[in-house]
């Protein structure tokens, strides 16, 4: 079948410095795109009948009779890609190499002091992964490489170490591996004196250890192994069988995720369960680490808080009679919510996201019309300030802060401009030191950019904030391209920060603008009430409205155009698709949640019980009827559709890759028009994409290239 687009014009502007750069239609090879089967499976409920016609893609990790024939029909999705993508082999190779380019390959984080040890990581040149490292008491004494996570990765496909801990005599390392990115990680010891790998290895668990304070006890989450929801925590003790680590406390709840930590204080071991609209905790004495744990406060209906120690007392973040939280306090030996005294009391238009403890301060975050705050409290003398960012659209968040008695924070800064950068605060004297500021190779300055801050009226005539950056030379112009990027779920807030891999996208003239839509917390925790379960559809037309307010404005004009989301963002890319799709010149859904339904039955598929309180219990005829009125795959209908890119992961234990692959079956054979619609699998990674340094570059690069083809942008 000969894919057609239509010829787009001849157009002078501005890319890369001060050169001039002409489109050139891109010339879609002529190929026939992959036909899936279709077996009718009957699945629903309420007397509401769903055929699913593509059912049988989730064959492959059941190792059902179709599981050959899913890989088989994903890789022609992917020779089917590569085909219509041929002609920007060259484009995404050097889009790789410059990306790549910016980033400097033989680097240093910034030290993090804890415990007597300088703890930091470094990578070399050419290498994927980093080796992880300390220095005892200064930063002059000799290197110890703890971990050389680029000589283990060594022969694997994907390879993920994370969740380091070391033990309070500094004398043992314990982390996880996971070779496969399905987020099952393999609890490794190792032992910091001699080098050598204990013969303790927990598998399936969470990359979350904490130490008791004997040395030899270690506490951790252990999966579901088909579901992978953490359901367990147990105690391994040093040289037993972890086959018998005992069960310190099981979750009854599916809807709940759990985990264990440490207070700051190094005192209390605290478990952790807690769902989208509720939270509980455990407490154990560190010091008694085979004791029994406590509850803190019973789960409460509605009721979500959080805890850290400070010398006597608890402190907790809590939205219990508080929509925007608020902080409370509690003695040590009384922790029931009748004991809570209030510290800092709710406010309307400021979100308390969470606190720091310091033995001395006490470090706020904050939020208030969208933007992140940083509020320092003496606790001896209960005078404050605020950090002074100079700024109108920036992230700020305290970062690296292990030690509790110190006058120092660490916090993180970055906008759309400004590389990373990392700043020790002096909470006494109020003076501030750069640290390290993310480099740019090649050269980077940010006078030749701009960033803006605007307000699109919803229908509902609610005010939506959108964060843009462009380069000065390419102006508001219909002419722009412009790539307009949400997610909208989970009361996360997408602030404003710097990519250097963006840069290819602005000196090549394209607008890149994140419309902070409802269902994230940008605006309050009212924000995200406004976006999720019943009231989600708030999400998909705050972005809808975003996008004809920069029309409107003059910022770009719907044949240059492009929505990108990814997860529950790329659900938003599937809801926008339905219900505007002539909005959109093109759209990249990354790992997209795209069949929601199917999803949301199925209490056996990964995270599914999880979701009950963000997107409803389909057992719930209510809930039913209003997620399938959404679900991009339930909507997909004989209409034209926009120029498509979809990217998923064979091994995603998140939005599973049958979701993906199913839509754009669907969409095959319904959709009217010509435009191009390309699935790519990544056959060995997951949820986040290829691992390593570099790798995911290419995945980017593949996107990347895919809106140029459509601008005819060949360089």
């Amino acid at each position: 079948m000969r894919i057609f687009l239509p010829i787009l014009a001849v157009i002078v502007f501005s890319c890369n410095q001060n050169q001039k750069l002409e489109r050139e239609a891109y010339q879609w090879p002529e190929a026939t795109p992959p036909v899936a089967e279709k077996k009718d499976h009957e699945t629903g409920m309420h007397g509401d009948k769903r055929n699913d016609e593509y059912y049988w893609m989730a064959d492959f990790f059941s190792k059902g009779p179709d599981s050959n024939k899913v890989v088989e029909y994903l890789k022609a999705e992917n020779e089917y890609t590569a085909k219509l993508l041929g002609g920007t082999e060259q484009l995404q190779k050097d889009l790789f190499a410059e990306m790549k380019g910016r980033i400097k390959e033989k680097d240093e984080s910034v030290p993090v002091f804890n415990n007597g040890y300088w703890y930091y990581t470094r990578s070399e040149e050419g290498k994927q992964y980093f080796k992880y490292c300390r220095k005892k008491a200064t930063l002059e004494a000799k290197e110890e490489i703890l971990l050389d996570v680029d000589q283990m990765a060594e022969g694997h496909s994907y390879y993920s170490a994370d969740g380091f801990s070391i033990s309070p005599d500094n004398k043992l390392l314990a982390y996880g591996v996971d070779t496969v990115s399905r987020r099952e990680y393999i609890m490794k010891i190792k032992d910091l004196e001699s080098g050598e790998l204990l013969s303790d290895a927990v598998y399936r668990t969470d990359p979350g250890y904490e130490w008791g304070n004997d040395n030899k006890t270690l506490f951790y989450t252990s999966k579901n192994a088909k579901t992978l929801l953490s359901e367990k925590i147990k105690r391994h003790t040093i040289g037993t069988d972890s086959k018998k680590d005992p069960v310190v406390y099981a979750e009854n709840d599916k809807s709940n995720y759990i985990g264990v930590g440490k207070t700051k204080s190094e005192k209390y071991i605290v478990i952790a369960s807690s769902a989208t609209m509720s939270s509980e905790y455990r407490i154990l004495d560190a010091d008694k680490p085979e004791g029994e744990f406590a509850v803190f406060q019973p789960r409460m209906k509605d009721v979500i808080y959080d805890i850290d120690h400070h010398e006597d007392k608890f402190l907790i973040v809590t939205n219990k009679d508080a929509l925007n939280f608020k902080l409370m306090e509690t003695p040590v030996n009384k922790t029931g919510v009748e004991n809570w005294k209030e510290v800092i009391a709710t406010r309307k238009d400021v979100l308390l996201e969470g606190i720091e403890v310091f033995k001395d301060f006490l470090v706020v975050s904050e939020r208030k019309k969208g933007l992140l705050q940083i509020r320092i409290r003496n606790t001896k003398t209960n005078a404050e300030h605020y950090v002074d960012f100079g700024e109108a659209a920036y992230m700020a968040h305290p970062s690296g802060n292990p030690e509790y008695d110190t006058d120092n924070l660490r916090y993180n800064y970055t906008s759309l401009t400004t590389p990373n950068s990392v700043y020790d605060y002096n909470m006494e004297s109020k003076k501030k030191e750069l640290k390290k500021r993310q480099e740019v190779v090649g050269g980077y300055d940010p006078t030749e950019y701009v960033t803006e801050r605007l307000y699109a009226t919803a229908r509902d005539g609610v005010q939506v904030p959108i964060s843009l950056v462009y380069k000065k030379t390419t102006g508001r112009s219909p002419e722009s391209p412009l790539l307009l990027y949400a997610y909208g779920s989970y009361g996360y807030s997408t602030d404003p920060s710097f990519s250097s891999t963006r840069l290819s996208l602005l000196n090549r003239g394209f607008v890149f603008a994140i419309a902070h839509i409802r269902g994230g917390q940008e605006m309050g925790r009212q924000w995200y009430e406004d976006g999720k379960m019943f009231k989600k559809k708030n999400t998909f037309n705050d972005f809808i409205d975003c996008a004809e307010h920069l029309v409107k404005e003059n910022y770009t004009s719907t044949s240059h155009l492009y929505a990108m989301g990814g997860s529950a963002g790329g659900l938003l890319m599937g809801a926008v698709a339905n219900l505007r799709p002539d909005l959109w010149n093109g759209i990249v859904a990354v790992v997209p949640f795209v069949d929601v339904v199917t999803t949301m039955l199925d209490e056996s598929i990964p995270l599914t019980t999880n979701e009950f309180d963000e997107w409803g219990n389909p057992k719930n005829k209510e809930s039913y009827n209003y997620m399938k009125s959404y679900s991009p795959y339930d909507n997909v209908a004989k209409k034209a559709y926009p120029n498509m890119l979809v990217m998923t992961g064979l091994h995603d234990s998140q939005v599973q890759y049958f979701e993906p692959a199913k839509w754009v079956a669907r969409l095959r054979t319904h959709k009217t028009d010509k435009n191009v619609l390309l699935l790519k699998t990544n056959m060995e990674a997951g949820h986040g994409g290829a691992s390593g340094r570099f790798d995911y570059l290419k995945e980017i690069a593949t996107e990347y290239a895919f809106m140029f083809a459509l601008e005819g942008i060949n360089k």
